[in-house]
This record gives structure tokens, C-alpha cells and sequence, in this order.
């Protein structure tokens, strides 16, 4: 970049209110069913089977990143009465927690974070919010997590290969990437487009 006179920056206290309150929203919308809900009374059909959601209150959240997103997080997720868990050990963090919310930066030793590994000693019910970078979890690791029932859910605002689709307008085309593609399928998962 400094050859080509292409000014390179880093932004660390961008926005932290922004995306901790997005990464809180997937995590109620997850939790609560909300877009199914949603859809289902968009068609007039106010029936609640299927739609019972799960309190927060009471659970253990873990973050991964203790910047100033991962603690605007935790303050939040405290404010709805979750017990926080952060400076701990990966695996105490992963065993003890209900929710796992990533806000860490993507290395070399962050990438795949989340990983067939690291899912096995999570809770069964446990669910994974991404707003950091995608690659932070191994996606095909997470799919075979999910179709064995094994992790609770996702919420993801990053994808581990979304530069080909986030930003983009693919409703009347086919989506080719088959991680991103099963992903969509999932009840109990949500993507948003890198908001």
C-alpha cells in the first residue's frame, strides 16, 4: 500500500455500540424465534407452535475478544441479567457457556477459532454469535456441528467466504457456494450481510 501512496488505517474504536447492539439483536432474534415469527404472521398465521423461545437471563455468555466491542457486549448481555465469562482459558470458556459471542480480530492464531474441536466441548445447546471475521469458525466444521445437533444455533453477520456474495444482490441467481447455501436452510441459523 505506502508503494503504491495508498494510506492504510486502523479504526479500533469504530463504532463498538454498533455492532455489539447488532450482535445482541441476532442473539434475541435467535434465541426467540423472532423471524420466524415473523414470516409466519406476515401470512396472518398467529399460531405459536415451534415458537418458544429461551430465556437469557441466568446463562453464561463467553466472549472471545475483550476490546472495546467484546466489552460493550458484556455489558449489554449483563444488562439482560447473563453471567459473563471472558478472562478464561478457550477451553473453560467453551465448556461453560450458553452463548459464545466472537468480537476478536482474525490471525493466523484466531483463525478457525471455532472449530470441530473447540464445538465438541460446547454444550449441546449452546449458540455462536459472529460479528468479528467469518474465518474465525470453520464453517464446514459449524454445518456438521449443526446437522448433528450437536451446537444450539448461529447467528453470524460475517462469513468465511462472503466477499463473492455480502454486498451483492443474489435473490434471482444460485448460490454456488454449498457451505454458505446449507447454512441458509437451518432453522436455527441467521446470517446477515455483513451490516
Amino acid at each position: 500500500a505506502k508503494e503504491f501512496g495508498i494510506k492504510v488505517a486502523r479504526v479500533p474504536a469504530y463504532s463498538p455500540h454498533s455492532v455489539a447492539e447488532h450482535a445482541l439483536s441476532l442473539l434475541l432474534s435467535l434465541t426467540r424465534k423472532i423471524p420466524q415469527a415473523y414470516l409466519r404472521t406476515r401470512s396472518g398465521n398467529f399460531t405459536l407452535n415451534g415458537l418458544t423461545g429461551r430465556d437469557l437471563c441466568g446463562l453464561t455468555a463467553g466472549i472471545i475478544g475483550t476490546g472495546k466491542i467484546g466489552k460493550v457486549m458484556a455489558e449489554c448481555l449483563s444488562g439482560i441479567g447473563m453471567k459473563i465469562v471472558m478472562y478464561v482459558s478457550l477451553d473453560e470458556l467453551y465448556a461453560r457457556s450458553d452463548v459464545i459471542s466472537l468480537h476478536c480480530p482474525l490471525t493466523d492464531d484466531t483463525k478457525h477459532l471455532v472449530n470441530e474441536k473447540s464445538l465438541s466441548m460446547m454444550k449441546n445447546d449452546a449458540v455462536i454469535i459472529n460479528t468479528g471475521r467469518g474465518a474465525l469458525i470453520d464453517t464446514h466444521a459449524l454445518v456438521k456441528a449443526l446437522k448433528k445437533r450437536t451446537i444450539g444455533g448461529a447467528a453470524l453477520d460475517v462469513y468465511e467466504e462472503e466477499s463473492r456474495y455480502f454486498f451483492a444482490d443474489w435473490s434471482a441467481d444460485v448460490i454456488k457456494d454449498d457451505m454458505l447455501a446449507r447454512l441458509l436452510t437451518f432453522p436455527n441459523v441467521i446470517i446477515t450481510g455483513h451490516q
